[in-house]
Formats: structure tokens, C-alpha cells, sequence
């Protein structure tokens, strides 16, 4: 047994602090641990649909050519008379294709796969043509639905029929 003598300080002197520290860390963790259990539907929802399970609305584009919108995953291509609304990953493996110079279509970077700007598939590993994401004009206004895409091994006429044809 010891026994302390006046002189002699308490061997931990941080011990309170370390103990508040600890115990304000347990509760935030379980704060955190409540709001997963909480709102899984939320969270598994939002995955889902890229854009919240809403339509995302766009110009008709003026000319030929390509546009991009990186936050909903969605590519838009004017060609040929069509305006055509691609889901930006490769269907191969899901990289994020890259249009090629002169819209002359999209490539992916990881395996050297090439498509037409049509989305029709032309060279590399990938076994079928980009998918095609559902899109209406609505007068000068494109509107494209990200979370219903066609495939075209699975669904060759909703593939076909997702573009906008231009008079």
C-alpha cells in the first residue's frame, strides 16, 4: 500500500483532462453512430439517383458539339441533327470518358475504348455502346433524366429512341 505525503504531488496530473477528452470523444461517436442509424433511407437515396431522383434541365445547344456537366455524371452531345444525353462513365468499367478533338466522339482513358458521338461503339475492350440517358425537349430546353438509362444490349429500342431529333 502507498501512502501519500503532503509534499508529494498526485501522480497524474492530466488524468482529468484526459478523462474529459475521452468522454466528450465517446459521446461525439455516438452522436455520429445515432445519425447513420437514423437516416439510412436518406443516405441510400441519394446514392441512387445522381441528380436526387429529379430531371435536370438544359439549353438546346446552338451548334454541334459537346458539353459536359461533371456534378450529375451527364454528357450532351449535338451531332448530326440529334441532341443525344450519355451517362459520362464508360460502360466498360465506369471511368469517366473524354470527348476526342473535333467532336469526333469520346474515348475512355483506362482501356483505349472509342465511341462515335452517336454513342455507338467503334474500338477497345469495351462490349457495347455508351449508355443513353433519357432525355425531351421541352421548346428550347432539354430535359434529361439521370437515373433512367438505356442500354443498348438490354433495351435496343428505349437506346434508340433516347435522343432528341432536331427539325
Amino acid at each position: 500500500m502507498t501512502s501519500m505525503t503532503p509534499d508529494r504531488e498526485p501522480a497524474c496530473t492530466g488524468c482529468s483532462a484526459r478523462r474529459d477528452f475521452l468522454r466528450q470523444a465517446v459521446v461525439a461517436a455516438s452522436a455520429i453512430a445515432g445519425l447513420s442509424v437514423a437516416a439510412p433511407a436518406q443516405l441510400l437515396a441519394a446514392l441512387e439517383s445522381p441528380a436526387g431522383g429529379r430531371t435536370i434541365r438544359y439549353p438546346l445547344p446552338a451548334a454541334d458539339g459537346v458539353s459536359i456537366d461533371s456534378r450529375n455524371e451527364v454528357i450532351l452531345c449535338r451531332a448530326a441533327g440529334s441532341v443525344f444525353a450519355f451517362a459520362l462513365s464508360c460502360p466498360h468499367q465506369n471511368t469517366a470518358l473524354r470527348v476526342m478533338p473535333k467532336n469526333a466522339g469520346f474515348q475512355c482513358p483506362r482501356h483505349k475504348s472509342k465511341y462515335q458521338p452517336n454513342g455507338t461503339f467503334v474500338s477497345g475492350r469495351a462490349t457495347r455502346n455508351m449508355d443513353r440517358l433519357q432525355i425531351v425537349r421541352e421548346g428550347d430546353v432539354l430535359v434529361v433524366d439521370p437515373a433512367v438509362a438505356f442500354e443498348s444490349d438490354t433495351d435496343p429500342a428505349g437506346w434508340a429512341a433516347a435522343k432528341v431529333t432536331l427539325t
